[in-house]
């Protein structure tokens, strides 16, 4: 038996003819950038998000990017980000010429800590990136008030959790602004890169609607150094289809992280944490082990593939090297033992089964 981490091929066909007829509607338009599709869509994803502005980009880095870049953030500065993330939170600081200042996170719930976030308070930070990581969010109370203390800026970092809750919240909202991607294995996904920016903020997001169209509001007019970073009509037409169905989906993927939580609980796996106000959509499903190297090795030799979500810290990578920072024990450990295990809004019953059967088996 063979069971992928994501097959996208099926995520995608069961929309079947519904994005064939986005294809031909903005085919037959004639329009491609910056038209009806990306309008709707960022309005109607707004209203979803509970909040009064979204504006598409090109990708979730760039997201990140031009928001930092629209409040004004750049050298000399330092933004505060997780030591656990996907390295794009942390690309989008340094883009900008500030400082990615890593705090670590919480052990139970591998999002950042607020202690750690405390402790890597300086004059010089100016912003703090919270990422909901692997689609649970973040504990954003604490950490807007603490903002709010110390007058920052909080960007959240969304990228993960499309349609999660933090006390009955959707994620996105919270902060000052938040940014997402619609990478295609995200669980609301283009069929190509996308992104998107949301807020409360209509400064903010005029800002970035410059930024992202060559700091341009009126044609060949640019008022600030600008980006071409635009969500094109058809990527724009495809997330709209998608997007009507992400409530549904997210609930198939909620179910198979039940199933997991119900039938690992009394094996040696260290499983995934979910305080009482969170309700992740689960765009991941991170088990941890000593034994994960020899787990995943097991789990490939009898055909299920899993994957490291991340085996390489962000301040380990080789491009950050020059910039010589500590050691990050608990990201360093998070990185020796997670494993993501099969999940996804298609994942069959018999494969999961299948799965559990196998983590159940095994032995060091």
């Amino acid at each position: 038996m063979q069971v992928p981490f994501l097959d996208l091929k099926r995520v995608n066909e069961s929309f079947g003819i519904e994005l064939e007829e986005a294809f031909k509607r903005v085919h037959q338009s004639g329009w491609f950038i910056q038209g009806k599709e990306l309008e709707l869509f960022e309005s109607e994803f707004a209203d979803y998000s509970e909040v009064s502005h979204c504006v598409g980009v090109g990708n979730g880095l760039e997201a990140i990017h031009l928001l930092l870049k629209a409040y004004g953030i750049g050298p000399g500065d330092e933004v505060i980000v997780p030591s656990n993330t996907f390295i794009a939170t942390w690309l989008a600081v340094t883009e900008c010429g500030a400082i990615p200042v890593p705090a670590e996170p919480d052990p139970k719930t591998h999002n950042i800590s607020i202690h750690a976030i405390e402790a890597a308070l300086t004059p010089k930070t100016v912003a703090i990136i919270p990422v909901h990581l692997y689609g649970q969010p973040a504990d954003m109370d604490p950490i807007l008030a603490l903002a709010d203390k110390y007058g920052l800026v909080v960007i959240e970092d969304a990228a993960q959790a499309q349609g999660a809750k933090y006390k009955g919240r959707r994620i996105g909202g919270l902060g000052h602004a938040g940014a997402t991607s619609f990478y295609p294995g995200k669980n609301l996904g283009a069929l190509g890169d996308g992104g998107a920016v949301l807020t409360n903020d209509s400064e903010i997001a005029a800002k970035v609607r410059k930024l992202r169209n060559y700091g341009s509001k009126v044609k060949y007019q640019h008022d600030v150094l600008g980006y071409n970073s635009r969500l094109d009509e058809l990527q724009a037409a495809f997330l709209r289809v998608k997007l009507r169905r992400l409530d549904d989906d997210n609930q198939v993927r909620k179910n198979i992280a039940n199933h997991y939580s119900y039938c690992l609980s009394n094996s040696d796996l260290i499983l995934p944490d979910v305080p009482d106000w969170a309700d992740p959509v689960w765009h991941l499903y991170v088990i941890r082990t000593k034994n994960r190297d020899n787990l995943q090795q097991y789990l490939r030799s009898h055909g299920v593939e899993t994957l490291v979500h991340y085996p390489i810290p962000p301040h380990q990578q080789e491009c950050y090297a020059t910039m010589k920072f500590k050691p990050l024990p608990i990201a360093e450990q998070f990185a020796e033992q997670v494993l993501s295990l099969p999940i996804s809004s298609v994942i069959c019953d018999t494969d999961l089964n299948y799965v559990v059967s196998l983590l159940k088996d095994f032995r060091a």
